[in-house]
């Protein structure tokens, strides 16, 4: 089934003020690159390659700036501006043309992670209604929590329980199929004036059709919503990056891995960079 691919890079990042006083919180660095990369790296690396970014009227440009049209990297890059934060189950609303026929990966701007990602291709090959992800932290408290029996099914979601009926929290990575247009519009706004994408989940639910896929303890999930996870996550990046001789999250040399675009439009494209670590890397992949 074909797939595209959201990322959310709206809000207003007031955990992160006043870093994100003019600068939203997706174009803020981790460690060397804009945080939105990583996000991007994902969908990527999940063989997706339409992708629609959804973000301010104000930072929107600047994304246009950064990314361009995708097609250095041979992808498809679409830009919906959103007047105002709504929820994360808006975004489908904002992307329904763009989604058309296809199944959707949805995937917050702030949100990193990092190890193999088989379990992420295998969902995108299996999904037949909505499927979520389960990743086992100490505070799940802190998030949308999900219950689940043995083959997979869910059987409860709860936002930011007191008591949570698992240790499993939900990242910000969602598969739905494009059903999910037509319930994000019927599902009713909660009372902080946002489409709740727990409400989306729990619609899936009620039709059997969510499962739930474990993230296993070989990846590292990373959320970067306030200046100390920020610090982790650069810290955690750059300790991987210096200790294997690999960068984490380098669009182009995904795009080339993945045959995106031949070995002569990397090249192309990397001298094309600025004089900088990054390039030198980049030279270095087929040096």
């Amino acid at each position: 089934m074909n797939t595209k691919g959201i990322i959310l890079a709206g809000g207003s990042g007031t955990r992160l003020y006043p870093m994100t006083a003019v600068f939203s919180k997706q174009l803020q660095p981790v460690y060397d690159k804009p945080m939105i990369y990583y996000p991007l790296a994902i969908l990527m690396l999940a063989g997706i390659r339409d992708i629609l970014i959804i973000s301010t009227a104000e930072d929107t440009p600047n994304y246009k700036k950064l990314l361009g049209d995708g097609s250095n990297w041979g992808i498809n890059l679409n830009y919906v501006i959103q007047s105002k934060p709504g929820g994360i189950a808006e975004a489908f609303i904002y992307g329904e043309e763009f989604i058309g026929n296809s199944q959707v990966l949805l995937i917050l701007g702030d949100n990193i992670f990092y190890g193999k990602l088989d379990f992420l291709r295998n969902a995108l090959g299996q999904n037949k209604g909505g499927t979520i992800f389960g990743y086992s932290i100490n505070n799940p408290s802190s998030y949308g929590v999900v219950e689940f029996d043995d083959a997979g099914n869910v059987l409860s979601i709860e936002e930011k329980p007191k008591q949570p009926k698992s240790n499993y929290a939900i990242p910000g990575l969602y598969i739905f199929t494009n059903d999910v247009v037509a319930i994000a519009k019927n599902i009713e706004r909660s009372p902080r004036g946002e489409l709740e994408i727990t409400d989306v989940q729990k619609e899936y639910l009620k039709m059997n059709m969510l499962k739930v896929e474990l993230i296993g303890r070989g990846i590292a999930w990373l959320d970067t919503g306030t200046p100390e996870s920020m610090m982790e996550a650069s810290t955690f990046i750059h300790a991987i990056e210096k200790r294997q001789g690999h960068k984490i999250a380098c669009l182009e040399e995904i795009a080339l891995e993945m045959g995106f675009i031949t070995k002569e439009q990397y090249i192309a494209t990397v001298n094309q960079l600025p004089n900088c670590s990054y390039k030198d890397y980049c030279l270095g992949v087929v040096g």
